[in-house]
Order: structure tokens, then C-alpha cells, then sequence
């Protein structure tokens, strides 16, 4: 039985959703971006109207600006992002429980089972999927239909924005060989440049070469690409219950200047930490190890990591924990240009139970109150946004904004 898969892309995503609450500008070029006046200050979306003038994500504001003076900025908010996501692959889930989430905006959905209850024409189901998103989130997707991953994906990359493209068994070599190389799903620039150094300049090069002899250039990854190329490849669509728990949480973040002093240290990691055990609440995880990377204004990395005594999803231990590998092995005052804090050694919640004696029963009577708390400001933060509720130690952060830096030494 050919199997039915679509691949569903949000049509420039962060930049939607925050026009979402700035309909005036819809017309005019947008990017989200970081803080233009810190090192943050990159491209990190844009609309349909400032890809007319050739602005790319991961560019510099400034770079944007001098193709488009005119470009309005617009600031990131992650928490938006994903409750869009959330919502539209709840509507995904109408039509299969096979969702794979690829990123926060894009997702593969296995239809082979349940096309026959949406009246069978893989197309129409794409061309409905898409209206029920523009009609309840005011946001468009473009979609691939194909019998894999591969050709699906690339099927939603074939036409934009807001269109679906049907890519088969009878009309992908059209489509999808005289295309770059670069193209392909998985081909990366050090890929690209092995394989056009031996000629292969489109997919339809790659996919005429020998699958032996991708294999000796590039490896595994050549036989990966060679079916990639010829519609070989069945790669099965995993929903997320069926994925792996991660084996490691963590947060970083590249501050806006360089911290010294144990203060701001403290602060900058107990902002981490307190990301780093809500995300382990939301996995349902707990960490048994926790790991610091310290990173030096000349870019040098220093990492240290500890055990725990007992599991935890507290960002108060996690903190404490981090912190005093950072006071075990900093100079003080030393400048600090990013830290990041990683959860390692997880056990799902369910099996994170520690022994009691009358000396630690204290100890997890307040963790387990810890805990609450911690989960109690979790369900704040989903309804009313992350902003709703914050540490302590972010007041800092917010008044450490670096000064202006010269557009020359902005990379």
C-alpha cells in the first residue's frame, strides 16, 4: 500500500505570530530579531516583504538595514511561538495520531490509515489542513504531499507561501532532479561542496551516481542521500509518545555583556537553571548530574559537571548545584561572555524516588513542596505567558543591557 505523508511548514512563522498583534504593518518589511543594540542583535525571521530585499536569518540588523532602511524590527516572543505550535498540531491531530514535529513550526503527518475517512484525495485533506489553520490562527502553512518524508518535505519547500504541492512516483524526477543539490533534505554546505567538487551539481546529478560510490565519498550519509534522491528512502513518521526521552536538557545564553562578580553570576545562572528545570517538568524528567560551560570574552570554554545527591526537577537546585561548580573553578571578577547550564543524566519522574531516614525526611518534604510551587508557576506561566511570572534575579539582568556597539565590529 504507497503510503501518504504530508509535511506542513508555517509561512514565516515568528514573523506571522508577532503580526498577529500588528496587522498595520502586514504590508510592510518585518523581522523579528534579537536586541539590535547586543550581541543578540540578528535576523531571526522576516516576512514575505523583507524577503524582497534579500534579507537573511542570521544576518545582522545592521546588514538588514543598509538592503532596507525602511525595515521594521520586532522583538522575540518564544512563549507565543510555542502556543501556536501547540495549537496547530493539535489540529493536525483531527485527521492522524501520526505527528511528527520536525521544529516548533514545521511537522510531518502520516495519512495512510485515516485518508480514507477525510474522502481519500491526499490533496484536498492538504488544501482543508490549511484553511482550518488560517481560519483559527490567522496563520498559513504551505504543505507536500508525497509518498515519504523526504519528497513531502521538499514538496512544502516547492511552492510559497500558503499552496500545497503533490510530489509522486510518477513526476519527482520533474520536479525535484534539475533542482541544486544544496536542496536536498540533509545535504549541508560541507556535503554540498564535497559533492560539487565531483560534479554533482543538481539532485538529479547525485541520484544517477552509484549508491557504492556515495558511500565512499561521503559515508553513511551518501547512502542516506542516495535514496533521499530516488524516492528510496521509508523513513516511518514518529510521533512524539514514541520518541526517545531526551538524555539531556539544557540553556544557554550569550549575555548582553560580559558578567563579573559573583552576583551577577549567580543571577545569570539561576535565570538558566530555572528555563533548564521547567523544561525538565514539562518532559517529565528528572536530572541526576548537572554540567556548567563557562565561556571567556576571547571564546575559550571551560565545563565542569556534578552529581546529585538525589533526582531533580527544581530550579533552585539546579542553580545551587551549577553555581558552585562555577565558584570551584572561576577566578572572581573574571569577565564571563555566556553560560550554559545542562541537565544530564535524566530519569522520567515516575522512577526519580529517593530513600528516606529520619535525617533526609525533612529535606524531601521540602523539595516535594518545591516542586509544587515550581509546577504551580509553570500552569501560570501557560496561560498568561512567561512574562507573568519571573525570577528575582532577571531584575538584574534587565538593567545589564549592554551600550550600543559600532556596526564595524558587529559579526
Amino acid at each position: 500500500m504507497e503510503r501518504v505523508i504530508l509535511h506542513c511548514d508555517m509561512n514565516s512563522f515568528y514573523a506571522s505570530v508577532e503580526l498577529l498583534s500588528h496587522p498595520e504593518l502586514r504590508e510592510k518589511p518585518v523581522v523579528v530579531c534579537g536586541d539590535p543594540e547586543s550581541r543578540h542583535g540578528i535576523i531571526l525571521a522576516k516576512n514575505e516583504a523583507a524577503k524582497r530585499f534579500q534579507i537573511r536569518t542570521a544576518e545582522t540588523v545592521w546588514q538588514a538595514r543598509r538592503k532596507c532602511p525602511d525595515l521594521v524590527l520586532l522583538g522575540a516572543h518564544r512563549d507565543k511561538y510555542r502556543h501556536y505550535s501547540r495549537l496547530i498540531n493539535g489540529i493536525y491531530g483531527r485527521y492522524t495520531d501520526l505527528v511528527e514535529p520536525f521544529s516548533i513550526d514545521e511537522s510531518w503527518l502520516d495519512l495512510t490509515g485515516s485518508l480514507h475517512l477525510f474522502g481519500g484525495d491526499a490533496a484536498a485533506v492538504a488544501d482543508e489542513i490549511r484553511a482550518a489553520v488560517r481560519r483559527e490562527t490567522g496563520l498559513t502553512l504551505s504543505a507536500g504531499v508525497s509518498f515519504n518524508k523526504t519528497f513531502a518535505k521538499m514538496g512544502s519547500d516547492y511552492r510559497k507561501p500558503d499552496a500545497t504541492t503533490v510530489i509522486t512516483r510518477e513526476n519527482f524526477r520533474e520536479l525535484l532532479w534539475p533542482l541544486p543539490v544544496g536542496a536536498l533534505l540533509f545535504v549541508g554546505r560541507a556535503a554540498e561542496r564535497t559533492l560539487t567538487a565531483h560534479g554533482v551539481r543538481t539532485i538529479g546529478d547525485l541520484a544517477r551516481l552509484e549508491r557504492e560510490e556515495l558511500v565512499h565519498l561521503l559515508g553513511k550519509l551518501g547512502g542516506s542521500l542516495h535514496d533521499a534522491a530516488t524516492g528510496a528512502e521509508h523513513d516511518r513518521v514518529v510521533p512524539l509518545r514514541d520518541k526517545p526521552p531526551p538524555k539531556s536538557v539544557g540553556s544557554g545564553l550569550t549575555f548582553p555583556r560580559d558578567l563579573e562578580g559573583w552576583e551577577a553570576l549567580r543571577s545569570g545562572t539561576a535565570l538558566l537553571s530555572d528555563q533548564v528545570a521547567e523544561r525538565l517538568r514539562e518532559a517529565g524528567m528528572k536530572c541526576t548530574a548537572v554540567q556548567v560551560t563557562i565561556r571567556d570574552p576571547d571564546f575559550r570554554d571551560l565545563c565542569r559537571q556534578r552529581r546529585l545527591d538525589v533526582p531533580t526537577c527544581v530550579g533552585r537546585e539546579i542553580r545551587d548545584a551549577a553555581f558552585s561548580l562555577i565558584r570551584g573553578v572561576w577566578r572572581a571578577g573574571a569577565p564571563v561572555r555566556a553560560l550554559t547550564v545542562t541537565a544530564q543524566n535524566l530519569v522520567r519522574q515516575e522512577e526519580a524516588g529517593e530513600q528516606l531516614d529520619l535525617f533526609t525526611a525533612g529535606a524531601a518534604a521540602e523539595r516535594e513542596k518545591l516542586e509544587r510551587l515550581a509546577r504551580a508557576v509553570d500552569g501560570v506561566r501557560r496561560k498568561y505567558g512567561r512574562e507573568a511570572l519571573s525570577l528575582a534575579s532577571e531584575a538584574g539582568k534587565r538593567q545589564t543591557k549592554a551600550p550600543p556597539a559600532p556596526r564595524s565590529s558587529e559579526r
